[in-house]
């Protein structure tokens, strides 16, 4: 209960009562500030990108930061990040849809086990709708540059208005890197590529205006995208040509359980009837949600070198392979890899070895040797002509920042990581102070539940504003002894995976033997347990006015300064009572 101390007369204005302290001269450093101890100071905070990572930071923040002041910036015309950028044929998530969505917001309405792009950005959206993200979020608006002020302790910004290209200007406390990993796409190294006199497309840059059918295509690479990219044009095209590097794993689905249950991979779409179920009966669509959430976190075995899981899993997926291979037995061989599965990213491209067992696709292992105005030449001599050229060669891997950073001292990130991307729990470095990165380096999972990660991060992220504001901190960064410390963590750890097999990988920047710099060391249960309780030993502070005891304020509380005392402390709900113990009868 809240209640007015009693007065006589004219109730006295507690926050201009003159007598507050003023601090003491003789303790140069330690001064009474002139704020209550629960006053919450101004929070000023830029979140770069509006995917998921961002959506998500706006919406604990907004929930959690009391007098926030917060803009997000987004070079698209549209949130979503991948979801939105991402419009190639078959454009899907490979993890099941109903554990791809935000923990406090599920989707009973997915159409499929596992949702195309479309779908999951009207998710997203409607999401950021829902709970007020549009307010903050400034599209058509691209960061160009991040500069660390040490004398005013912000960042500076420079942000280019993509609509007319003119240049503008903000600054923040607290910078928010939410673009994701796999953000900046680029073109293959392939000897003539732009003298093709055909379409040519990336897939991560997909003109949907362009009609494919009745074309002649050829498809380089067979990651995630190029995986989905084939089954998907078959229909509609008289022949493919898919080229592909290297050999692969395609996994049985993942969360197989519930997919042997609606009997098998053909029949991953939910009718009427089922959605209805899952929208009249919470109970049921929560063991559903919880039964697919259990298979996906009960893989880890598979990325250890000798565990029993994952010597199951390679025999799984060799009889998988070879059955959905049958077809064409041949193929067996060139996609068959000699390292173990998860050591590049595991996915069960529904449709794809199917597809590779149709008489409208070649698939070719030869080298690519050059690209002419007509088709592609390859290392066996031949020209095979096309009339559309689609890489589905993925994106830069080297977690640089496609934009200057600038932290302490003038050093940018990139200049940071020029040796190894390295950071503390993947969330923060050294000499950038109040800079937060989502999905950084060591943030991914070769298995598991990667939005559950996410929104442990930004718990994390939320919890260092918090203490920000809390504790009077002008800047908070992490140790470079906790830096360093988690990277040789990490190398230790990885020694004995299969992601540390001979394999090319994005998980190692493309490379087949360097660091793995992609993936969280351990399972994404790991990775939530140790992003749930900040150690804040582990980073160094600087505090507003140089004064570490700033944070104790006047004496005074908020609600004193108001003339409220609240006792609500004593309140049933509001007492931890602890467990009481009788004594035993003899």
């Amino acid at each position: 209960m809240k209640q007015r101390s009693p007065t006589l007369g004219t109730e006295p204005n507690l926050a201009s009562f003159e007598g507050l302290p003023q601090g003491n001269s003789a303790n140069q450093g330690y001064t009474v500030e002139q704020r209550a101890i629960d006053e919450s100071r101004p929070m000023k905070v830029v979140i770069i990108g509006s995917g998921i990572s961002g959506i998500l930071s706006c919406i604990r923040l907004k929930q959690r930061i009391p007098n926030l002041d917060l803009s997000i910036y987004e070079k698209n015309t549209d949130l979503g990040g991948t979801w939105f950028e991402n419009r190639y044929p078959g454009c899907a998530c490979d993890i099941p849809a109903h554990t791809y969505q935000a923990s406090f917001e599920p989707n009973k309405e997915w159409s499929s086990f596992y949702a195309k792009a479309p779908e999951i950005h009207a998710y997203w959206k409607k999401v950021a709708q829902k709970y007020g993200c549009m307010d903050f979020i400034k599209f058509r608006r691209q960061v160009s540059e991040a500069v660390w002020d040490q004398d005013t302790f912000k960042w500076q910004l420079k942000i280019e208005n993509l609509q007319d290209s003119s240049m503008l200007t903000d600054e923040c406390d607290v910078l928010i890197q939410a673009t994701g990993t796999l953000n900046n796409w680029r073109w293959p190294s392939i000897p003539g590529l732009h003298k093709f006199k055909g379409k040519l497309m990336h897939s991560a840059s997909w003109d949907e205006g362009y009609d494919y059918t009745h074309k002649r295509v050829a498809v380089i690479g067979n990651g995630s995208s190029g995986i989905q990219i084939v089954p998907a044009m078959l229909p509609d095209v008289p022949h493919i040509d898919h080229y592909i590097r290297s050999a692969t794993w395609i996994s049985p689905p993942f969360a197989h359980g519930e997919i042997d249950k609606r009997h098998g991979i053909d029949n991953l779409h939910f009718s009427t009837e089922e959605i209805n179920h899952f929208k009249a009966d919470h109970a049921f669509y929560q063991m559903f949600r919880k039964n697919v959430e259990q298979e996906l976190q009960s893989v880890h075995g598979i990325s250890l070198v000798g565990h029993p899981i994952q010597a199951q899993a390679q025999d799984a997926f060799v009889q998988n392979m070879k059955c959905r291979l049958a077809k064409k037995p041949e193929l067996i061989d060139a996609l068959m890899p000699a390292f173990p599965p998860a050591c590049r990213r595991l996915t069960p491209g529904p449709g794809y070895l199917e597809a590779l067992t149709d008489e409208k696709v070649d698939t070719i292992t030869s080298e690519i040797l050059t690209v002419d105005e007509t088709g592609i030449i390859t290392a066996d001599g031949q020209h095979r002509p096309i009339d559309l050229l689609v890489c589905a060669t993925g994106f830069d891997t080297s977690f640089a920042p496609r934009i200057p950073v600038k932290g302490r001292g003038g050093m940018t990130l990139t200049e940071r990581w020029k040796e190894t991307p390295e950071t503390y729990l993947s969330i923060a470095t050294d000499g950038f102070p109040n800079y937060f990165i989502s999905l950084g380096p060591n943030a991914g999972l070769g298995e598991g539940n990667l939005l559950a990660v996410i929104e442990k991060s930004v718990d994390y992220f939320t919890a260092c504003i918090q203490k920000l504001q809390r504790d009077n901190i002008c800047a908070m960064s992490a140790r470079p002894q906790a830096v360093k410390q988690f990277r040789d963590y990490c190398d230790e750890y990885f020694r004995n995976t299969v992601f540390n097999s001979n394999c090319r990988s994005w998980y190692k920047s493309g490379t087949e033997n360097g660091r793995v710099t992609a993936l969280w060391p351990g399972s994404s249960l790991h990775a939530m347990k140790a992003l749930a309780h900040p150690r804040w030993e582990d980073f160094e502070y600087e505090y507003v006015s140089d004064n570490a005891v700033g944070w104790l304020g006047d004496g005074w509380t908020k609600n004193e300064k108001q003339n409220v005392v609240n006792v609500d402390y004593l309140d049933d709900d509001q007492i931890d009572f602890p467990p009481i113990c009788l004594p035993t009868l003899d």
